[in-house]
C-alpha cells in the first residue's frame, strides 16, 4: 500500500493531464449532430465521429493491456475495419457514452494500480517488432495522453473546416463560466 500512496501525487497529475486532454477533445464535438460527426471535411478519411469512436476504443484496449485481458496476438483479420469510422448505425450519443465509460474504467484502473512501474507486455500486431514489447503502466498512461492529444489536433482542424467552430474559443468560454 505504501507504493500506491507514494505515487498518488504523480498519478493524480497524470490523470489530470489525460482528463484535460479528453475535455479539450470533447469541445470539438459540442453541438455536432450525427451528420456533422460523419462528415469528411478534409482530404483525410478522419471524421469527428470516427475520432470519438477511435479514442473510446483506444482507452478500452489499453485498459485491457493494463488489466492483462488483452489478446497476446492480433492479426489483420482481428481488426475492426470500422474501428476508426462512425458507421450509419452509430450515433454521437452512443459513441460519447462508450467514450465516457472507457475513460471512467481506465481512470479507475489507473487509480487502483499498485505500481506504476509494473510491466505489461503489449499484444503483437502485424506492425509490431518480432521481439515482445514491454511497457510500464506509467508509459501506457503517457501513451493514452499522447494519443488523445494527437487526435485532438486532428479534431480541431476537422471541426473548423466543418463549421468554423474554434476549440480554443470553446475552452475560453468554458473557463469564463468556471467549468
Amino acid at each position: 500500500m505504501a507504493d500506491l500512496e507514494d505515487h498518488m501525487p504523480e498519478r493524480d497529475d497524470l490523470l489530470a493531464l489525460v482528463t484535460d486532454q479528453r475535455t479539450n477533445f470533447l469541445y470539438t464535438l459540442a453541438e455536432v449532430d450525427d451528420a456533422g460527426a460523419r462528415a469528411r471535411t478534409t482530404v483525410s478519411e478522419l471524421t469527428l465521429g470516427g475520432l470519438l469512436k477511435h479514442l473510446g476504443l483506444v482507452q478500452r484496449s489499453w485498459l485491457d493491456i493494463v488489466e492483462g485481458t488483452a489478446p497476446a496476438k492480433v492479426d489483420w483479420a482481428d481488426l475492426d475495419p470500422d474501428g476508426n469510422r462512425m458507421t450509419d448505425a452509430e450515433t454521437v450519443t452512443g459513441l460519447l457514452e462508450a467514450f465516457h465509460a472507457a475513460a471512467a474504467a481506465f481512470d479507475r484502473t489507473v487509480r487502483e494500480e499498485a505500481d506504476l512501474d509494473r510491466e505489461v507486455t503489449l499484444p503483437t500486431y502485424p506492425w509490431s517488432p518480432p521481439e515482445p514489447v514491454v511497457w510500464t503502466v506509467r508509459r501506457v498512461l503517457w501513451h493514452v495522453f499522447r494519443e488523445i492529444a494527437h487526435h485532438s489536433g486532428h479534431a480541431d482542424i476537422i471541426r473548423e473546416a466543418l463549421d468554423g467552430a474554434s476549440t480554443t474559443a470553446k475552452m475560453a468560454e468554458a473557463a469564463s463560466k468556471g467549468q
